[in-house]
């Protein structure tokens, strides 16, 4: 059975997500980091309506938690028009995506999120309404179909993706704004949970704020969700501001070190170094031995081992670097040859 990790468990409870919303910043102004992107969406978006045209199409891709979704409710809102929004692996048929276009109104902007997801027959279907505005689909069974060509709005295709080489060639291109979100700086998180602090009505200490930027895995979707959880402590030990000693208190029993690591990465170390002799070792295997699938380990786990220094990724399998010895206490071969 897969584990459940509640930093990265990415089903959310209605009320999480009427939270989420609450917190959610609505301009470019209100969103903090991501500043070339930020500043460059400013001009596109401005040029755009300058022209009384609708927005090129936009592909925002990167790890899982930086602010995709963010932005696209952001670029809509700027444009002043209406957010539709699907996820790829929901379009199984071309009714399905039929029926979505088939909503969209002058300048909409169309979210599609995991789009790297969608099957490769629906994409071949979204070209010609991405480039020309029309919908181009065969109904009925074989033998008896026919084609039918329905004229589509302008409108905005904002895709969100954790793997951008997933997305074909052709979808890529028919993307005319391109943007990676990089990972957030610790001052950058701060800002974040601070200005979380304020919409939820619960103070925190400077201290205290600088403390879970820094174990946030330079993630603002896991600073609020450790905010939130800290909240908690808060609440039940009835404070009113979260000071830094509560903070640790409540990261200690989230199990959550001064890296911003938990149980899964700390298990995942553990495993490359101590079943597999530091690698290098196929995910595959690493995933297996401590019961994760795959696309966590290489969506969630990894980017942020991989930046920081603790893993190196080769042709041959993953290696545990120097860091992770030295952050688990675990004595190198290396240093035991002499």
């Amino acid at each position: 059975m897969t584990k459940k990790n509640d930093i990265y468990d990415l089903d959310a409870t209605k009320e999480e997500v009427e939270i989420d919303k609450n917190i959610r910043p609505e301009t470019l102004d209100e969103y903090v980091g991501q500043q070339e992107i930020k500043e460059n969406m400013r001009v596109f978006i401005k040029a755009a309506k300058l022209r009384g045209e609708v927005l090129d199409h936009v592909l925002l891709y990167g790890p899982p938690g930086l602010g995709k979704t963010t932005l696209a409710h952001i670029i809509a809102n700027e444009l002043g028009v209406n957010l539709k929004s699907a996820s790829g692996p929901s379009i199984e048929k071309s009714g399905d995506l039929a029926a979505i276009l088939s909503t969209l109104e002058p300048n909409d902007v169309l979210f599609i999120d995991e789009i790297h997801r969608m099957p490769r027959f629906i994409e071949e279907i979204l070209y010609p309404a991405m480039e020309d505005f029309e919908l181009d689909i065969v109904i009925g069974q074989e033998g008896n179909s026919r084609n039918i060509k329905i004229d589509l709005p302008p409108f905005t295709l904002v895709g969100a993706t954790t793997r951008a080489g997933d997305i074909s060639a052709p979808l890529r291109d028919r993307f005319g704004i391109v943007s990676k979100l990089n990972y957030y700086t610790d001052e950058e998180l701060q800002h974040i949970i601070e200005r979380t602090s304020r919409v939820l009505d619960m103070s925190i200490d400077e201290d205290a704020a600088i403390e879970l930027a820094k174990r946030s895995r330079k993630t603002p979707r896991i600073a609020n969700r450790l905010f939130k959880r800290v909240r908690d402590f808060a609440l039940v030990n009835g404070d009113t501001n979260i000071t830094k000693r509560l903070t640790d208190l409540a990261l200690e029993r989230l199990h959550v070190d001064k890296f911003g690591l938990d149980q899964i990465d700390i298990e995942y170390l553990k495993s490359l170094i101590n079943k597999f002799n530091g690698g290098p070792v196929g995910v595959e295997t690493i995933a297996t031995s401590i019961g994760e699938e795959v696309s966590t380990i290489e969506d969630v786990v990894e980017p942020f081992l991989l930046q920081e220094g603790f893993i190196k990724r080769t042709q041959r399998g993953r290696i545990a670097c120097e860091k992770s010895y030295e952050h688990l206490k675990i004595a190198h071969y290396k240093d035991t040859l002499f």
